[in-house]
């Protein structure tokens, strides 16, 4: 079994700085893609940023020049430093991994079960 698990959310001052980890455990093969995402009106879920295993990077236009998503290959970990958080950043981050378990032939998707980030005015 694949587990993500996500930490480093809290309750931060707008303008202030937070760093989200997730690791990604269990009997894995390899890891495509990774990122974070966020829930948004109108939608399950919106990108917030990802990251693919060459380290290419996408971010939301909500979020570009605030936030930084960056992976350590070694230990199945992605991480968000997110800088000039505002109080509309406020909402769970789920992690999400692109992995081939040891026992697969192909990769399937995970989600980490969310972290709060609140973000006061």
């Amino acid at each position: 079994q694949v587990q993500l698990v996500e930490s480093g959310g809290g309750l931060v001052q707008s303008g202030g700085s937070l760093r989200l980890s997730c690791a990604a455990s269990g009997h894995i093969f390899s890891i495509g893609s990774m990122g974070w995402y966020r829930p948004a009106p109108g939608k399950q879920r919106e990108l917030v940023a990802t990251i693919t295993s060459g380290g290419s990077t996408n971010y939301a236009d909500a979020v570009k020049g605030r936030f930084t998503i960056s992976r350590d290959n070694a230990k199945n970990t992605v991480y968000l430093q997110m800088n000039s958080l505002k109080p509309e950043d406020t909402a769970v981050y789920y992690c999400n991994a692109n992995v081939r378990a040891g026992w697969s032939t192909h990769s399937e998707t995970y989600w980490g079960q969310g972290t709060q980030v609140t973000v006061s005015s």
